[in-house]
């Protein structure tokens, strides 16, 4: 189990500033939460040690990198033992297209986001990745007609009650 790390009130307002804008100056930060910069400074740098903060990015626009479609896929394995996993994992994590990759619950084990340029380059991809493999049972594709809620912001308030 991950322990949870403790943070209060300015800590929940630094990460929900540096979510909205990585780029912020401590500076700024330091003049919205009411704090010392050195004090932010501080208290990030113990955010990072922590691993709350995994790391700093930025997003892109799929569809502007020419990616139309986004597919959710289930897969279930016919076997479940080390060699068949470890070359489902070595698979999934070398595919770009396979942005995330979740071991689920379940009529299927995993459940993946993945992105094509269009649907014939999605099936080029199912065939020649995952239905090439002799473990791979069964996959059902769901593809997204719309995005209703994308968000990577993390909320603050559950880790700010205990």
């Amino acid at each position: 189990m991950v322990e949870q790390f403790k943070i209060d009130q300015i800590d929940g307002k630094i990460l929900d500033l540096l979510q909205q804008n990585s780029r912020i100056s401590n500076q700024e930060i330091a003049n919205q939460v009411g704090a010392s910069v050195s004090s932010v400074w501080r208290r990030i740098n113990a955010l990072e040690e922590a691993k709350v903060i995994q790391g700093y990015g930025l997003t892109v626009s799929p569809e502007k990198m020419g990616y139309s479609e986004t597919i959710l896929l289930q897969v279930s394995l016919e076997q479940h033992n080390d060699t068949y996993l470890e070359e489902f994992t070595e698979m999934v994590n070398t595919i770009p297209e396979i942005l995330e990759c979740y071991a689920t619950t379940g009529e299927y084990d995993y459940v993946m986001k993945v992105l094509a340029t269009d649907m014939r380059s999605y099936h080029r991809f199912l065939r020649n990745s995952l239905m090439s493999m002799p473990f791979i049972s069964k996959t059902f594709s769901q593809v997204v007609m719309d995005k209703i809620k994308f968000q990577k912001v993390i909320p603050t308030t559950a880790a700010q009650k205990k």
